[in-house]
């Protein structure tokens, strides 16, 4: 029977790498809404209820901002951690092992 990961129809998140670019793109454009948002501000076209309004989409895209980031240093991690298990499974054993 094969691996039930060869039957996976590919998505654009099959692999590690995959996902990571995925979320690396996404952090870019989170920045530019971010800049966008504070452009809003400084330019005054706030009045009190939009301003809370932009201050609790800037808050959210703050931390949508910091979730992928922590993301993409979680996928970094287990890129390293497959790669090194990997060269492990490769190198040959020692005697009485």
């Amino acid at each position: 029977m094969e691996d039930s990961a060869e039957q996976m129809e590919p998505t654009p998140f099959t692999t590690i790498e995959s996902a990571e670019e995925f979320l690396q793109l996404l952090y870019v454009e989170i920045g530019k809404v971010r800049i966008e948002i504070e452009n809003l501000f400084d330019a005054g076209h706030a009045v009190r209820r939009r301003e809370e309004a932009l201050r609790l989409v800037a808050h959210k895209l703050n931390q949508l901002h910091s979730h992928t980031q922590a993301s993409i240093r979680l996928l970094h991690d287990l890129r390293t951690l497959r790669a090194l298990l990997l060269k492990e499974s490769v190198l040959p054993k020692a005697p009485g092992q």
